[in-house]
Order: structure tokens, then C-alpha cells, then sequence
């Protein structure tokens, strides 16, 4: 009887190459056009390829035309930041960008190569990067580490031409704004008036920080690995610096007094059901999004407030937070209106969008993933859709198009919103297999 595997050896045989013809890894290089005759060679390579190449030197947008640039994506890290393991170096990353073309592909049909850089200097990752840009249809920066990551995005989304985007900032932060949107929706809380506490300064908790501001929230409580950020530390770089508060509020017991919402970007049980109980008396809502051992357990959570909405970043409860839901989508309608740039505007019609979906009836298919019946539909066990809703693409494409044409950073001019959206229904029912 053969032995069964654990989930680890499981994981190592899946990367394996599988028989003589097979490649390790996840990705592979797929044609589009045929190249079985000399005529179909001599078109793809020379003499014919060189028609496209001077119509490409004579207007640069043609090359979305006779090109794979308009659906493809540069996935670049430089392995200093990966998951949960930190600064494991460029190659040790690579099975981590190679998984993420995996997940353009599979729920955007978004082509992706990924570009691991043997370099940690900021300036030699913006000069490469730069340099390269105008092959691809957009950059999704990847695992590099803060506050690096914010100087290295915005200075090359001044530079490029096309976007660039730091999933690993603005995916949490789009997933975790449309939660709150709708719990906003469900308590008829004012924004301005909202009270958020952030535990974790990093790339992400930066990043939510600045998207909820953009939301209307005024009043957020950030604390890093030595407690609230206050305005009385000398040791907080610039990004800290726009968070820093003056306040008396030291620990995250004491920020957590009073508190409507609670992100977790950091560390395991660090949410006491104590800390819990002491948040807003009405609809109060945690994000334990540190994986895989969330700041507090949902069940512990529920315990201590049973009114209490939460949610976390693991599959196995509700309401995940799952960037998946974003990033693939997100660079969908951005590649399909051929943009510049990534807005907070697009950003937050993504949020809005998925807000939006979690009210929609859940199809059949959605509940059967999940092993959930009737209880899977809009309310506290569900304000975030779910990554296997196909509708996602379809909501989150058409605005974030809408939103890059509403901000002048779209190239296509005449677009059909509806055609798109009719279009991009076609390509979900594809990706579902059911055409």
C-alpha cells in the first residue's frame, strides 16, 4: 500500500515536472498562432514578421494590435518579502510569482511572466523595471519589502507608461474597504465618524490606511512592532509619519477601546477576547488577516462579542479576505482600456464593486465550493463575495474600465460599456467552462 503523502510532499511533487514532455513549474509559454507550414513560419518569424514591426515603429499603440502587450503582465520581485517568509532571496520567491501567473490566468485570463531581480538597491529596481515596461501591458510589483515598495511603485508610475501596481499594498486594501463599505450599509454608521485601529505598518497596513482615509475615514490608530504610532516617536520614517497621532494610547488594548473596525496585518493571537469585548458597542468588525494563524480566531471572537463581524485571510471561515478577488480583475479592466495608471479612483470602484456582488444572490456552484447552504448570502457571515464567484471579473473589470475612462488615464477612446461588459460575461462562462 502506498504511503500517503503529507500536504508538503503533496506541494513538492505538484511543482515537479510530470513525465518526458512536462516542464517544472506552473507556467509555460502557450502560441496562439500556427506554425506548422513554411508559410505560417516565414509570417511569424522573418520575412513576415517585419510588416508589424515597422507599423509598430511608425505608432507605438499598434502594438497592442499586432502584439501580446495589451495581455500581459510583468510580475517582478526582488524575494524580499515573500508570504509569511520574509527575505528569502529572489530565486526562493520565484515559485511565489510563478503562482500568482497562475492566478492571472486562471481568473482573468490575464498572461503573466514573472521577473525575479538579484538586486535589493532601490535604484538599479527602478531603472530595470522602467526600462522593460513599455513589453507589457502593466507591472504587478510583488513581495518587496517596506518602505522600499512605496518608493519603488511611485516613482515608476511617474515613469511608465503603463501601470504599475503593489499587490501586496493595494490588494488587502481594496479587499478589506469593500467589507467595510457594506458594513457601513448594515450599521448606518457615519465614515467620518469610524474609529479604525491598524496593527501592522508594513506595505499593507500603509497602504489600507491611506485607501480608507480615501473612503472618508478621518480617525485610524496604526501601531507597529513598538506600539501606537504617536506623535511624540523620533524613530517612524515618512509613511509612519502621516498616521502618527497625538494620543495617550500606547498598546493595542488601549487603541482598541472604543474602536468600530480592526485590521490585522501582523501576528498570531494578538487580540485578546478581552481587547474585543471593549470595541463599539454597535456592529463592531475585525479583519484578522495574518495567515495562518489570524490575531484572533473567529470563534474566539464570536465568543467574546457575538455580534461581532469578522473576517480573516484563511478560506476555512467566511468572509475572506482573498486579494485574488482583486488583483487579477483590477489589471483586467486597466489592460482593457489600455491605462496609464492605476487611480485611487480605480481602486476604490473595485472596492465598491465587490461590495456591490456580496449582495447579489450566491449562485448554487458558489455555495457547493464552500459546503454552505442558504446561510451564504448578504449579512455578517458574508460581505465579501466569494473567489470562485465568476461575477467578480465581471463587476470589478467594467469599473475599474470605467473609472481609468472617467479619470483621462485610458488610451481606447469610443469605449462600449456595454459591449465590455457582455464581453467580459463571456470570458467568466470560459474560465467556468461553459463555453
Amino acid at each position: 500500500m502506498a504511503k500517503e503523502l503529507s500536504f508538503e510532499e503533496e506541494s513538492l511533487e505538484y511543482h515537479r515536472a510530470k513525465g518526458e514532455f512536462d516542464t517544472a513549474g506552473k507556467t509555460a509559454t502557450l502560441l496562439t498562432k500556427p506554425c506548422n507550414t513554411q508559410k505560417e513560419l516565414s509570417m511569424a518569424y522573418s520575412p513576415g514578421v517585419a510588416y508589424p514591426c515597422l507599423e509598430i515603429q511608425k505608432d507605438q499603440e499598434k502594438a497592442y494590435e499586432y502584439t501580446n502587450k495589451g495581455n500581459l503582465v510583468a510580475v517582478v520581485s526582488d524575494g524580499t518579502a515573500v508570504l509569511g517568509l520574509g527575505d528569502i532571496g529572489h530565486l526562493a520567491g520565484k515559485p511565489v510569482m510563478e503562482g500568482k501567473g497562475v492566478l492571472f490566468k486562471s481568473f482573468a485570463n490575464v498572461d503573466a511572466v514573472d521577473i525575479e531581480l538579484n538586486t535589493k538597491d532601490t535604484e538599479e529596481i527602478i531603472q530595470i523595471v522602467a526600462a522593460m515596461a513599455d513589453s507589457f501591458g502593466g507591472v504587478n510589483l510583488e513581495d518587496i519589502s517596506a518602505p522600499r515598495c512605496f518608493e519603488i511603485e511611485e516613482r515608476l508610475k511617474e515613469i511608465c507608461n503603463v501601470p504599475v501596481f503593489h499587490d501586496d499594498q493595494h490588494g488587502t486594501a481594496v479587499i478589506t474597504t469593500a467589507g467595510l463599505i457594506n458594513v457601513l450599509e448594515m450599521s448606518e454608521k457615519n465614515v467620518a465618524d469610524l474609529k479604525v485601529v491598524i496593527i501592522g505598518a508594513g506595505a499593507a497596513g500603509i497602504a489600507c490606511g491611506n485607501m480608507y482615509k480615501e473612503l472618508g475615514v478621518q480617525h485610524i490608530i496604526m501601531l507597529d512592532s513598538k506600539g501606537v504610532i504617536h506623535s511624540g516617536r523620533d524613530d517612524l520614517n515618512k509613511y509612519k509619519k502621516m498616521f502618527a497621532l497625538d494620543t495617550e494610547d500606547r498598546t493595542l488594548e488601549d487603541a482598541m477601546k472604543g474602536a468600530d473596525m480592526v485590521l490585522g496585518l501582523s501576528g498570531a493571537d494578538l487580540i485578546s477576547a478581552d481587547m474585543v469585548k471593549s470595541m463599539s458597542d454597535t456592529h463592531p468588525i475585525i479583519f484578522a488577516c495574518a495567515n495562518p494563524n489570524p490575531e484572533i480566531k473567529p470563534d474566539v471572537a464570536k465568543a467574546a462579542r457575538p455580534d461581532i463581524i469578522i473576517g480573516t485571510g484563511r478560506s476555512d471561515y467566511p468572509n475572506q479576505v482573498n486579494n485574488v478577488l482583486g488583483f487579477p480583475q483590477i489589471f483586467r479592466g486597466a489592460l482593457d482600456v489600455r491605462a496609464t495608471k492605476i487611480t485611487e479612483h480605480m481602486k476604490l470602484a473595485a472596492s465598491r464593486a465587490l461590495a456591490s456582488l456580496a449582495k447579489e444572490e450566491v449562485p448554487a456552484h458558489v455555495k457547493a465550493a464552500h459546503g454552505r447552504g442558504d446561510d451564504m448570502k448578504f449579512g455578517s457571515e458574508y460581505i465579501i463575495p466569494s473567489p470562485f464567484d465568476r461575477r467578480v471579473l465581471v463587476y470589478v473589470a467594467s469599473a475599474v474600465a470605467q473609472a481609468a475612462i472617467e479619470d483621462g488615464v485610458a488610451r481606447v477612446k469610443d469605449f462600449d460599456m456595454d459591449a465590455y461588459r457582455v464581453k467580459l460575461q463571456r470570458l467568466a462562462d470560459h474560465l467556468d467552462g461553459k463555453i
